[in-house]
């Protein structure tokens, strides 16, 4: 059963070694490490990450966070985490869990069935898991972002951050695939996860948000949602 869901971006900048002597995202990182610890207060028996990457599998747990495949364009191809969980893993060692974990992810435009399957496949653990889903929003928000200014983007967003913050599962689940993709937003496969494994567990979030900005022009949002089934 989920008892709480953690949602956190994925930069590279917060991987520490990339940002410097000073760190460029502090804030970020601060509402990371709050969310993280506000999961693991609740006590799971396991943690389930969710994350976007090139294609659906679960990952070994001991794969190691290469910092250098993220840190240049011309990094040397290695063997190790992708992105998503790297960070991801990077904060539960941050944040002293010490606990077993699952380390899972989908395409980055995994289609309703592919959220489906995993989805279920989540909420069939047993125990109290603790759901950390990774996600971005969209890199369109800016003239200077990833992917230039998107007007579109801003209520994609808009909506993405309202569901978070509002624990509207239903609304996660919903969100448009296609239009994710042309707004780059990495988060929407994990978001989806989590709003579909929530809804069928028959849960009432009760859900804040920690962190919503968009430095660099990409939108980053933190959220904690304690879930409690409806029949409790």
């Amino acid at each position: 059963m989920i008892v709480a869901a953690v949602v956190c971006p994925h930069p590279p900048l917060l991987l520490r070694e990339l940002s410097g002597a000073q760190d460029a995202v502090p804030e970020l990182r601060a509402a990371c490490h709050e969310a993280v610890a506000s999961g693991l207060a609740m006590h799971p028996d396991l943690v389930v990450v969710v994350g976007g990457a090139d294609e659906a599998r679960e990952w070994d747990a001991s794969l190691p966070v290469e910092v250098r495949r993220f840190g240049t364009t011309d990094a040397p191809r290695v063997t190790g985490l992708p992105l998503s969980l790297g960070v991801a893993k990077r904060l539960l060692e941050e944040s002293g869990q010490v606990g077993p974990v699952r380390l899972l992810t989908l395409p980055w435009g995994a289609d309703p069935t592919d959220v489906g399957t995993l989805a279920r496949r989540v909420g069939e653990l047993e125990g109290r898991v603790l759901l950390l889903v990774m996600g971005d929003g969209s890199a369109r928000r800016g003239e200077k972002a990833p992917g230039y200014l998107d007007e579109r983007a801003f209520a994609y967003d808009a909506e993405t951050g309202r569901a978070l913050e509002e624990g509207d599962a239903e609304a996660l689940a919903r969100l448009d695939p296609v239009l994710a993709g042309e707004l780059m937003v990495l988060g929407r496969p994990a978001f989806a996860v989590l709003g579909e494994a929530t809804s069928a567990q028959g849960a009432r979030p009760r859900a804040r948000v920690l962190y919503s900005d968009d430095p660099y022009g990409v939108q980053y949002t933190v959220s904690v949602w304690s879930i409690t089934p409806r029949y409790s």
